[in-house]
C-alpha cells in the first residue's frame, strides 16, 4: 500500500549484543530520561548504548582444527553476543564496558556428530565450553568466570533447529535441543498440536536451554516446568552419548532424564528431546478481580489452588506490581484469572474461580463475553506490561537504576511471612546502601495446592559506577532471607552462578557428593560449563 512503511521481521531484525530482545525495541533516550525521572537518585541523562568496538577483544587463544573451522566463528561481534546472559547485572556490565570474558570462538554445531567431534578437541586443549541457546538466561548461566582454562568455547545450538518427527496418535514429537519457542511452535502448527510452553523469553529461548534450565512456563497450574513434558532425552557427554528411551512412564530406579534436567551443560549437551504435546486450544476466557487486602487475595488464591478447576492463569499481582503493569491504580492488588481448553467451554470454570476469589473479598473486574477475545482492561495491561517489562528494566539500567527480578517457592504456611520478611529487608538494605528508598514489589505467578511461587521486583537507585556490586549485596539479602524461611533459590531461573551460594546451602550433603561424583565421571576434564552447579 502506497505511504505504508514496512514493519521489520524476525529475518530482518537484529538481536541486542547487550541487553534483552531485539535491538529496535529498546526505549530512546528520552523514554529512559522520563522513566528515570520517577526513581530519586537516578542519572541526569541515560548511559550511551554500549558498542562492541569499544570493548577490548582479544584475539582468539586457540584456532580450531580444519576439520571443525567451518561451524567456529571468532568475530568480534559474535564473541561478544556471547559472552553473558540478559540479567539486570550483565546489562549493567555492557553499560559499563565490563562484559567479563568473551569467549574466543563461538561454534554452530549442526548434529550430534559435530557436538562430539567438538567435547573431544575442547577436552583435548583444556578449552572451556559453555553451551548456549538463546543466551536469555539471568542467573549467570552462559558466561565463563575466572583463568582455569586456556580458552573458551561458546557452544550455540540454534542451528539444531528442526521438529525431526511428530507422534500425532500419542501426541509427542522429537525435536532438536537449538530450536527457539516460536519456531518449535510453528512447525507444530501444521499438526494441530501444540508444546504449550511459554517462558516469558519464549521468543528468545530454546528447547534445549528450557531443559537445561528446568525452566517454568506462563501457565500458573498443572504443568508449570518443562520437565512435566518430558519423555526421552538425547545428551552428549565427554564420556559418550546417553539416549533414554521414550516411554509415557516407568518406575525403573532413578530416572536418567532427571539426572539432566537443570544440569545447565555442567554434565552433558542436550541435542533433542521427545516431547509430550496438546491439542491447541480453542476456547478461551479470563477475569480480573481487585482486592483490599493482599492477605484476603492470598487466601483467594490458595482456595482456586486447592479446588480442581485448574486455571491456565492465575497471577495475584500486589498494589505496587498492580501499578506498575497498569492493571489497577487505586491501591488494590489485581487477581489475574485465565482459563483455557481444546474441546470444551471454560466460561462455567472461570465463573467458579471468580466466585471462589469473592467469597475471599474480590471485587470483580471485567470478564470477555466471549470466548475467543479477552477485552478485560487489567487483564491486557497485564499482559503488555509482561512482555515490555524486560526492555524497560534495561531502560532503566541506562538511567542507572536497578531495575531486577527474582523469585522463589515456599508452602503456603512460609508464604505470608516470606513475602513481607523480603520486602522489608531488601528495602531497607537498598535504603542503607543508596540513601535513597526502594520498591519492593511481588506477584505470584505459579501457584499448586502446596504452595506458590512469589516473583519479586526491585526498583532502586544504584550507585553510580558500582551498579553491578549493589544489586549483588540486594541479593545476597534477598538469598538470606529465602534460606531463613526455606524458600527455593530459585523456581524456575535456574542455579546458574548467581545462585550458586543459594544452592550449595539447600541441597543436601549427600546429593551434593553424588553430583560432583556424576561430574567427575561424565565430564572427568572438566571443561563443561565449569562453576555451574558443581566444582
Amino acid at each position: 500500500m502506497p505511504g505504508t512503511t514496512p514493519q521489520p521481521t524476525s529475518a530482518t531484525r537484529t538481536r541486542s549484543w547487550w541487553g534483552w530482545g531485539w535491538a529496535d525495541a529498546h526505549p530512546d533516550d528520552a523514554e529512559c530520561a522520563a522513566m528515570g525521572a520517577l526513581i530519586p537518585g537516578t542519572l541526569a541523562r541515560p548511559l550511551p548504548v554500549p558498542r562492541v568496538r569499544d570493548l577490548a577483544v582479544e584475539r582468539p587463544a586457540v584456532e580450531p582444527p580444519a576439520s571443525l573451522a567451518h561451524l567456529v566463528a571468532t568475530g568480534p561481534e559474535e564473541r561478544a553476543a556471547h559472552a553473558m546472559g540478559k540479567a539486570y547485572r550483565d546489562v549493567a556490565r555492557a553499560l559499563r564496558g565490563r562484559p567479563g570474558r568473551i569467549p574466543d570462538l563461538v561454534a554452530r554445531p549442526t548434529d550430534e556428530r559435530e557436538v562430539a567431534d567438538l567435547l573431544d578437541w575442547a577436552g583435548e586443549r583444556q578449552v572451556a565450553v559453555v553451551p548456549y541457546g538463546g543466551g536469555s538466561s539471568v542467573s549467570g548461566g552462559v558466561e565463563y568466570r575466572g583463568d582455569a582454562h586456556r580458552a573458551v568455547l561458546s557452544l550455540d545450538l540454534t542451528a539444531m533447529d528442526r521438529v525431526l518427527e511428530v507422534d500425532a496418535v500419542g501426541r509427542a514429537a522429537r525435536i532438536q535441543a537449538g530450536t527457539l519457542g516460536p519456531s518449535l511452535e510453528d512447525q507444530l502448527r501444521p499438526h494441530g498440536l501444540t508444546l504449550r510452553h511459554f517462558p516469558q523469553s519464549f521468543e528468545f529461548s530454546t528447547l534445549g536451554g528450557w531443559l537445561a534450565t528446568r525452566a517454568g512456563g506462563h501457565y500458573a497450574t498443572g504443568r508449570t516446568h518443562i520437565d512435566d513434558f518430558v519423555q526421552s532425552l538425547r545428551v552428549v557427554t565427554p564420556a559418550g552419548t546417553s539416549a533414554s528411551w521414550r516411554l509415557p512412564a516407568s518406575g525403573a530406579g532413578p530416572s536418567p532424564d532427571r539426572l539432566f534436567l537443570g544440569s545447565e551443560g555442567a554434565l552433558g549437551i542436550i541435542t533433542e528431546a521427545w516431547v509430550r504435546l496438546q491439542e491447541r486450544p480453542t476456547h478461551k476466557a479470563s477475569a480480573s478481580l481487585a482486592f483490599t487486602d493482599f492477605h484476603a487475595a492470598l487466601e483467594a488464591v490458595r482456595a482456586i489452588a486447592q479446588s480442581d478447576l485448574s486455571p491456565a492463569n492465575c497471577r495475584l499481582l500486589d498494589a505496587g506490581e498492580a501499578a506498575l503493569s497498569g492493571a489497577s491504580h487505586d491501591g488494590s492488588a489485581v487477581l489475574v484469572l485465565g482459563f483455557e481448553s481444546a474441546d470444551a467451554p471454560v466460561t462455567a470454570r472461570l465463573g467458579q474461580a471468580v466466585d471462589l476469589a469473592r467469597s475471599h473479598g474480590g471485587r470483580r473486574g471485567g470478564v470477555d463475553g466471549a470466548e475467543t477475545a479477552d477485552t478485560d482492561a487489567a487483564v491486557g495491561a497485564w499482559r503488555s506490561a509482561f512482555l515490555r517489562m524486560p526492555y524497560l528494566r534495561d531502560g532503566l539500567a541506562r538511567m542507572g537504576a536497578v531495575a531486577e527480578t527474582f523469585e522463589t517457592a515456599a508452602t503456603w504456611d512460609r508464604i505470608p511471612g516470606l513475602i513481607e520478611a523480603v520486602r522489608t529487608e531488601v528495602g531497607q538494605a537498598a535504603l542503607k546502601a543508596s540513601g535513597h528508598p526502594a520498591t519492593v514489589n511481588c506477584r505470584l505467578t505459579h501457584v499448586y495446592p502446596d504452595g506458590a511461587a512469589p516473583y519479586f521486583t526491585v526498583l532502586a537507585a544504584g550507585r553510580p559506577g558500582d551498579e553491578v556490586a549493589f544489586w549483588d549485596d540486594l541479593k545476597a539479602v534477598a538469598s538470606d532471607v529465602l534460606h531463613r524461611h526455606r524458600s527455593t533459590i530459585t523456581h524456575h531461573h535456574a542455579v546458574g552462578r548467581d545462585h550458586r551460594p543459594g544452592y550449595d546451602r539447600q541441597r543436601p550433603d549427600p546429593f551434593a557428593l553424588a553430583l560432583r561424583a556424576a561430574k567427575g565421571a561424565l565430564d572427568p576434564r572438566g571443561i563443561l560449563n565449569p562453576g555451574v552447579l558443581v566444582d
